[in-house]
């Protein structure tokens, strides 16, 4: 198994010790201060800095009840004087995946525990669920689809005794039928209730789920409904790449119709719903108060690593013919800006432990070096490229 696949997945305990090497700032239980208080965040495969006024949050979320509230009594009112109760305003269409949807997705797998997905030493696979060539009867709104997926998930606490450990995505085919993938490590043996291997399980119970009432279709999404790929879930050896992972077809053009919602799912309430989700799986982050100067400094030391890796992305210009009026778009590439409002936001790493103590460790000789004397602090030249090099943490990834 080593020789096949080395994962590197940091652990919560990691996680404590590396936020443990930060300088917090620790404060007086049972206080609220006025203000923004900068924090910093640390997660397996993340690493985040950002401002939070506890005091104002604290008085909006006040200000939002007293608002629910009173609609609540308006609506009652309303139904005690004429009988009727106020339907609420429809949802809006969905048409697409947004790009906020993608963010939160990407930082979410960049927080998770995977831990107790590999704690039993079994190997990591891609899970692709499909439906029928005549999809719309047996799925012809998105909640039905949820309803098939929670359907499948009892079914294999029943059959194998544990809950399903996975990351799914939702995605459609340029048909537009809907297809999910899911990151697992399928189980070792046979079901308890049939005794059948996982692949042949999978393949029968999720035909039974759909229950394609036309006996031709069923026979051939038994055959061809569901996809196991080991190859696939290799690829898998770190919070960073799983993300990248599942994210992937949304930085191709090419790719971008799977994210198209399809004419029929998107009038208000036949929506597909979140695009993706995690299942069993715990964030593992830890968040610690700091001092202005140190949030400063560790958000210029993260927007510097950010830009070091030169990443990019793709985007469509439209050009316009002024004498046709023909509309072209053209390709186009420009560097992704991390960490651009005032040095807050967050960056994905492979390994956020060993950021986050290469970040504690420069920290540390910054602040030596402003309380003793300049001829005792060691040059940026001079530091090992372990910690520092010409201002920048440099942080070694095995899996890089």
């Amino acid at each position: 198994m080593e020789g096949l696949w080395s994962p590197a997945f940091p652990s919560p305990e990691l996680v404590d010790a590396a936020a443990a090497l930060l300088p917090a700032v620790r404060e007086q239980s049972g206080t609220l201060a006025e203000g923004p208080r900068w924090e910093l965040t640390v997660g397996p495969g993340m690493f985040a800095v950002g401002t939070r006024d506890w005091a104002r949050a604290e008085r909006t979320a006040q200000r939002q009840a007293e608002v629910q509230r009173k609609d609540v009594d308006l609506a009652v009112g309303q139904h005690l004087a004429t009988g009727e109760w106020v339907d609420p305003p429809p949802r809006m269409r969905i048409t697409g995946w947004s790009r906020k949807s993608r963010a939160r997705m990407v930082r979410r797998l960049c927080e998770l525990d995977y831990t107790p997905l590999y704690a039993g030493g079994r190997l990591p696979a891609m899970v692709t669920l499909t439906y029928p060539g005549d999809w719309e009867t047996v799925v012809p709104t998105g909640p039905v689809l949820k309803q098939h997926m929670k359907a499948l998930r009892k079914r294999y606490l029943r059959a194998w005794g544990e809950d399903w450990a996975c990351v799914w995505k939702l995605e459609f085919q340029r048909r537009g039928a809907p297809h999910v993938h899911m990151l697992c490590t399928p189980p070792h043996g046979q079901a308890a209730t049939t005794g059948e291997r996982f692949h042949v399980w999978l393949s029968r119970v999720w035909a039974e789920v759909v229950d394609h009432p036309d006996p031709e279709q069923r026979r051939r999404h038994e055959l061809a409904g569901t996809a196991l790929d080991y190859r696939e879930g290799l690829r898998a050896t770190d919070p960073r790449r799983v993300a990248a992972y599942f994210c992937k077809h949304g930085m191709l053009a090419a790719k971008e119709y799977q994210h198209q919602v399809p004419e029929a799912w998107q009038e208000p309430g036949r929506g597909p719903g979140r695009f993706w989700g995690v299942w069993n799986l715990e964030r593992a982050t830890r968040t610690l108060a700091v001092t202005p100067a140190t949030g400063v400094q560790a958000g210029r030391i993260a927007r510097r690593w950010a830009r070091a890796q030169g990443r990019a992305q793709q985007t469509w210009k439209m050009r316009v013919e002024q004498a046709t009026g023909r509309v072209r778009y053209r390709r186009s590439r420009s560097r992704v800006k991390l960490m651009a409002n005032g040095g807050r936001g967050w960056i994905a790493v492979n390994d956020g432990p060993a950021f986050a103590a290469g970040l504690a460790r420069y920290l540390d000789q910054l602040n030596h070096c402003s309380t003793g004397s300049r001829l005792s602090c060691v040059s940026p030249s001079a530091r090992s490229p372990e910690s520092t090099s010409g201002g920048r943490v440099q942080v070694e990834h095995p899996t890089r």
